[in-house]
């Protein structure tokens, strides 16, 4: 099981979004979205890595990914965004069963809800998905799947009240997962930053969930 510590950094409140990676990129704990739990049928890897820091009510992720082919057809938060070029955070209080999953594509859009199983959820309200502040390095408007080499970068703020979290009284730990994926397109893949110990692609698997501490 995989485990992360979550620094604090003041400054990253204190500036635009554009300016986190380069603040994350001195200070941020960085990790590796690299595992193939399903590498025979699934065996494609592109270079993912991502940095985690948080603000005082903030937790802020910043998301590097090269590799074939890129993709974004969801346009709206609350579509789908796993047929994309997409990465994904995953995480559950300690003591608890259900878990929150927030998923974006490359442009930026946002599908996330509460589960208490894959298939019993609750997406997001308009407002929820509104407080989550987004940074793109590429296009924001939609477009089908571009084949060759691609690179790209995504910075998400997520307020910590929207994982059911208190700023002023975070816990020692809660539990989560980084996945990247991409099943629409040309070379689909599934890897992980915790690895999953199962037959089939499933990301909603919290008894797999690394350990965040704070």
């Amino acid at each position: 099981m995989k485990q992360l510590k979550v620094p604090f950094i003041a400054a990253l409140d204190n500036n635009d979004l554009s300016e986190a990676d380069r603040i994350m990129e001195l200070h941020a704990t960085r990790e590796s979205i690299d595992t193939l739990n399903w590498k025979e049928e699934f065996p494609y890897k592109p270079v993912v890595v991502f940095d985690i820091a948080r603000g005082k009510d903030i937790l802020y992720i910043h998301y590097f990914t090269r590799g074939l082919s890129i993709k974004a057809l969801a346009d709206k938060d609350g579509n789908f965004v796993h047929e994309d070029s997409c990465v994904e955070f995953f995480m559950r209080k300690a003591n608890e069963m259900n878990y929150i999953n927030f998923e974006f594509n490359c442009i930026g859009t946002c599908y996330a809800a509460h589960h208490e199983t894959r298939q019993q959820s609750t997406s997001f309200t308009t407002d929820e998905y509104r407080s989550i502040r987004r940074y793109t390095t590429i296009q924001s408007e939609a477009f089908a799947e571009q084949k060759g080499i691609h690179s790209w970068e995504l910075t998400v703020a997520i307020p910590f009240k929207l994982m059911g979290l208190d700023p002023n009284n975070l816990p020692e730990m809660i539990s989560g997962n980084f996945y990247k994926c991409a099943d629409g397109t040309e070379n689909p893949h599934y890897t992980t930053w915790s690895p999953i110990d199962l037959p089939k692609p499933n990301y909603h698997c919290p008894e797999f969930f690394g350990k965040i501490y704070f």
